[in-house]
């Protein structure tokens, strides 16, 4: 079985919702574990202030967020442009293929589709990721020898 077909197939498992799959072949076995069991999600609701406690704050409150907006507004139109780069398969993510070699790409870098971006180590086993597209490497979102999850954005990349 290919690093690919392994790869599809954990992105199978994760779309499907499945929480376990076993998969037993010739000479291979693989197990498949989604963490989509005992999720818990808690929310958290802000408690308001009768009115006539309000009126002083309020002025203040909306001028931060006027303030706040068009940041966020911006950098989200910016990325917006970017194509995202996620990770497909869980590991330890590393920029460089050996300590003593050079990284494989830095911000500004053109890549084309093939080219190796990274290696993420799983179970003992380095696994080159290679682009699907070609374009420029605009930022890395993953520090050097960090942990990434599966569908974890890792590069964007301006395509144009």
């Amino acid at each position: 079985m290919e690093l690919k077909e392994i790869q599809n197939l954990i992105k199978f498992v994760a779309k499907s919702g499945a929480s376990e799959v076993k998969l037993e072949m010739d000479d291979i076995k693989i197990t498949i574990k989604t963490g989509s069991e005992d999720t818990t999600i808690v929310q958290q609701v802000p408690v308001q202030a009768p009115s006539s406690m309000m009126q002083p704050q309020m002025p203040a409150q909306q001028a931060v967020a006027a303030q706040e907006t068009p940041v966020a507004t911006t950098t989200a139109v910016e990325d917006s442009k970017y194509i995202t780069i996620k990770s497909p398969i869980i590991g330890t993510f590393y920029r460089k293929p050996s300590p003593d070699k050079p990284v494989f790409v830095e911000v500004g870098t053109d890549i084309k589709e093939g080219d190796v971006l990274c290696v993420i180590e799983a179970m003992k086993l380095f696994n080159e990721i290679e682009s699907e597209i070609s374009g420029k490497i605009v930022k890395v979102l993953v520090d050097d020898a960090s942990p990434v999850e599966f569908d974890q954005p890792l590069f964007l990349v301006d395509p144009s």
